[in-house]
């Protein structure tokens, strides 16, 4: 896949989350009339586009009545030994950095604590946070299979 394209109704506060993950900036450029970027990250690319009057996101994580594009997933397994850990010190990086910049950062909102889900033959560790935006993202690592 070359990229996850992603709306957004702040572009400078989701490159801003979106750093905080560990995605960096690749390019910038315009799409006819609004702000984009690529940023490349945890081993994906994802593109931002700022949407000049946006409208709120419908809440795929709570309404299971929900269809279509649900979330984004991201394997830790090579990038950290625990999730909870890593939550953890990814939450305490969120609440500092609202605290010195409130007008780009919020607390990190957590859809889903670290738990043990089996898909298939595998346990993997899953937990779920939301964006700057509150669309779903999923951080999963491999315990064992």
């Amino acid at each position: 896949m070359h990229h996850a394209s992603i709306r957004t109704a702040n572009i400078h506060r989701a490159i801003a989350f979106y750093e905080q993950l560990g995605f960096t900036v690749c390019d910038r450029f315009t799409t006819g009339y609004t702000l984009a970027c690529w940023m490349e990250g945890l081993n994906g690319r994802i593109e931002l586009i700022q949407i000049p009057e946006p409208h709120p996101a419908p809440d795929a994580f709570a309404d299971e009545h929900y269809v279509g594009y649900y979330h984004l997933s991201f394997d830790l397994t090579e990038a950290t030994t625990d999730l909870p850990s890593w939550l953890s010190s990814l939450k305490e990086k969120f609440e500092e950095r609202a605290g010195e910049q409130p007008d780009q950062f919020q607390a990190l909102k957590v859809l889903l604590e670290p738990t043990q889900q089996m898909i298939g033959d595998r346990i993997y560790e899953v937990a779920f946070i939301a964006d700057a935006d509150g669309l779903p993202l999923e951080f999963i690592r491999v315990l064992s299979g």
